[in-house]
C-alpha cells in the first residue's frame, strides 16, 4: 500500500499543472464493449466513413486497432483488428481527413481513400510556415505544442438478485499531458478506485485491491531522438511485456533505435509495486516508411527475477509491416532462454508466446483477416463483462481466427468471424462462429439496427446466442439511446444440465454541457431456472 500512496503523492504534484493547460479537441472513447463489437463515441462522426481504421494512441504513436462497420452521428460500431482488451473510457483516435478533402478524394482511385489514415513518410512532412516564406528566409523550428487531456468519472454498478444485492462504486482519473507548457516534459496517468457500499472496513484492509494504478509516468525528451521515462508505463515497442515500474530510455539513430528498461514488474495478485520482481532488458528496433509503406521491428532480451533467483530470461520479437498495398502484418513472439528443472538450471531455447495477424483490404467494401494466437492467458484485474461475453473471450482468444467484413451498400455492412482452438490432447478444444448484420440509419426512422448470432462449442459446454440492438441519436447527437435483446442457451454436457436466458437491456447517454456527460444503463435477465437478476449502472464523466 505504501508504494501506491507514494505514487499518488507524485500525481499530486503534476495534476495541478495539467489543469492549467489548454483544452484540446475531444477524441473518441470506448462507450461499450461486446464479444463481437467495440462501440466508440465521438463528438461527431461526419468525417468518419464505414471501413475507416481507428487507432489507439500509444506513446505518441497511433496503433491500428478497430475498423468501422457501422456508425451514427456520434457513435461508431467497430470490429477488432487486435486482441487487446478494450475497456469503457479507453481513448480512440480517428485519423480521418476533413470533409472537404474527402469530397476531393472521391475523384481519386478508391484504394487511395484511406491514405490519410497512415503515418506520413518522413520525406513528405510539410512545414507550412516555411512554404509561405521566401526561399532565402530561414524559419525557426516550431517547438512542440502543449496538448492536455484530463478525464474524471464516477460510476455505480448495482446487482439485484435473489442471492443478494450489492453496489460497487468506481472512480477514475485519466490524464494525458504532452509537452507541458511547451516543455520537453510529458506525462500520463490512469488510476481507478473502487469499493462496495457498506463494506468500507474490507476496502481499507485490502487497499491494493481497490486502488489500481494502471499507468503513472513522466517522460522527458532529451532531444528530438531520445527520451527518458520514469514511473509505470507500457512500452509500445515491447508491449506484451506489460507495464514496467522503473526507468526506460530510448535513443533514435535514423531509422534505428536502441532502448533499455530497468525496474520491476507489477505484483501479479493486485497490480501494486513489488520490488521483489525485478527486471531489466535491452532492445533494438528499426522503423522505416518508404513509398507510403510502414515497417517496424523490435528485438529485445529481458531477464526477470523473483527475489534473487532468475525467474525468466527470454528474447522478445515484434514486427509490423505493410507487405503489399492494403496487406498488413503484425506478429510478436517470446523465446525463453532459461529454465530450471529439478533444481538444475538449463539454457534451452523454447517458444512460449506467439501471435501473428494478417489484415487485407480487398476493396473499400471487403476486408479479410486471419490470426493465430498461442499467448498465455490474460489476467483481468477489473472486468465488467457479462458471463457470456467473458466466456466467449476466454474460449476464443487463443487458436486460429478468420474474419470477413463486407459493406455491399452504403447503409449495410455484414461479416463473420470463426475461431478454432486446438491442442494435441483435444481436452481444451473450442470452436466459435460469430456473424452480424448492421443497417445504418433506416429510412424515415433515422435509426440503426444490428443483428448478431454466436455459436460456441467447447469440451464441456455448447452455447448459442442471438441478439438484436437498436440505436438512435437525439438533439443533434447530444443524446443517444440503445435497446437490445439477447436469447441464450447453455448446454453443459459434462453435467447433463441445460439452461436458457432472455436478456433485455437499454442505455441512455447525453451531454449536459461541453465536456460533461452522463450515462445510464439497465439490464434484466430472465433465467429458465428462475435465477433472475437486474443490473443498473450509472456514470458521470467530465473532460477538460
Amino acid at each position: 500500500m505504501r508504494y501506491n500512496l507514494f505514487i499518488l503523492s507524485i500525481l499530486g504534484i503534476f495534476v495541478p499543472v495539467f489543469l492549467q493547460g489548454q483544452v484540446v479537441l475531444e477524441k473518441g472513447t470506448v462507450s461499450y464493449v461486446s464479444s463481437q463489437n467495440v462501440y466508440v463515441k465521438f463528438s461527431s462522426t461526419q468525417s468518419i466513413d464505414i471501413g475507416d481504421t481507428l487507432f489507439i494512441p500509444k506513446n505518441e504513436n497511433q496503433i491500428p486497432a478497430l475498423v468501422v462497420t457501422n456508425k451514427s452521428s456520434v457513435s461508431c460500431v467497430c470490429s477488432r483488428l487486435i486482441t487487446d482488451v478494450f475497456r469503457v473510457g479507453d481513448a480512440i483516435v480517428a485519423q480521418s481527413a476533413p470533409l472537404e478533402k474527402k469530397e476531393a478524394a472521391k475523384n481519386e482511385k478508391p484504394d487511395k481513400k484511406n491514405a490519410a489514415a497512415k503515418p506520413a513518410p518522413d520525406g513528405d512532412k510539410t512545414n507550412k510556415a516555411s512554404a509561405d516564406q521566401p526561399n532565402n528566409t530561414k524559419t525557426e523550428k516550431k517547438k512542440p505544442g502543449q496538448k492536455i487531456n484530463v478525464r474524471l468519472s464516477a460510476a455505480s454498478y448495482t446487482n439485484l438478485s435473489d442471492r443478494g444485492d450489492h453496489t460497487r462504486m468506481r472512480y477514475s482519473l485519466n490524464v494525458r499531458g504532452n509537452h507541458i507548457k511547451n516543455s520537453p516534459v510529458s506525462t500520463d496517468a490512469y488510476i481507478t478506485f473502487r469499493h462496495v457500499l457498506n463494506e468500507w472496513d474490507s476496502t481499507r484492509k485490502h487497499l491494493n485491491d481497490a486502488l489500481k494504478i494502471y499507468s503513472l509516468s513522466v517522460k522527458y525528451d532529451l532531444n528530438e531522438t531520445s527520451n527518458l521515462v520514469l514511473g509505470r508505463k507500457i512500452n509500445p515497442k515491447i508491449s506484451s511485456l506489460g507495464a514496467v515500474d522503473g526507468l526506460q530510455y530510448e535513443q533514435g539513430l535514423g531509422h534505428f533505435l536502441v532502448g533499455a528498461i530497468a525496474g520491476a514488474r507489477p505484483d501479479l495478485r493486485d497490480y501494486s509495486i513489488n520490488p521483489n520482481l525485478l527486471q531489466a532488458g535491452l532492445y533494438v528496433g528499426h522503423d522505416s516508411r518508404n513509398n507510403d509503406k510502414y515497417q517496424q521491428t523490435t528485438l529485445g532480451i529481458i531477464e526477470q527475477h523473483n527475489r534473487s533467483a532468475v525467474d525468466r530470461r527470454f528474447v522478445y520479437v515484434q514486427h509490423s509491416d505493410e507487405l503489399l498495398h492494403n496487406l498488413n502484418l503484425f506478429g510478436s513472439c517470446e523465446l525463453d532462454l532459461y529454465q530450471k528443472l529439478n533444481g538444475e538450471s538449463q539454457n534451452k531455447l523454447s517458444l512460449t508466446n506467439l501471435f501473428v495477424s494478417l489484415q487485407y483490404r480487398l476493396s473499400r467494401k471487403v476486408n479479410v483477416s486471419m490470426s493465430y494466437d498461442n499467448r498465455k492467458n490474460i489476467i483481468y484485474y477489473e472486468s465488467y463483462k457479462s458471463y457470456i461475453d467473458q466466456l466467449i473471450d476466454d474460449e476464443t482468444r487463443q487458436g486460429l481466427r478468420f474474419g470477413l467484413n463486407v459493406r455491399p451498400w452504403k447503409l449495410i455492412s455484414l461479416g463473420a468471424n470463426a475461431s478454432w482452438r486446438f491442442q494435441k490432447s483435444s481436452a481444451n478444444d473450442s470452436k466459435n462462429l460469430n456473424a452480424y448484420l448492421n443497417v445504418n440509419r433506416i429510412p424515415f426512422l433515422n435509426t440503426s439496427v444490428s443483428l448478431s448470432a454466436n455459436f460456441l462449442q467447447t469440451g464441456y459446454l455448447n452455447s448459442t446466442m442471438y441478439g438484436a440492438r437498436l440505436m438512435k441519436d437525439f438533439f443533434k447527437g447530444r443524446a443517444s439511446a440503445e435497446l437490445y435483446y439477447r436469447w441464450l442457451t447453455y448446454d453443459y454436457q459434462a453435467y447433463d444440465y441445460s439452461t436458457s436466458q432472455q436478456v433485455v437491456g437499454g442505455s441512455l447517454s447525453f451531454q449536459i454541457i461541453k465536456g460533461l456527460s452522463v450515462y445510464f444503463f439497465t439490464e434484466q435477465t430472465f433465467d429458465s431456472q428462475s435465477n433472475n437478476y437486474t443490473l443498473i449502472n450509472s456514470k458521470i464523466m467530465q473532460r477538460f
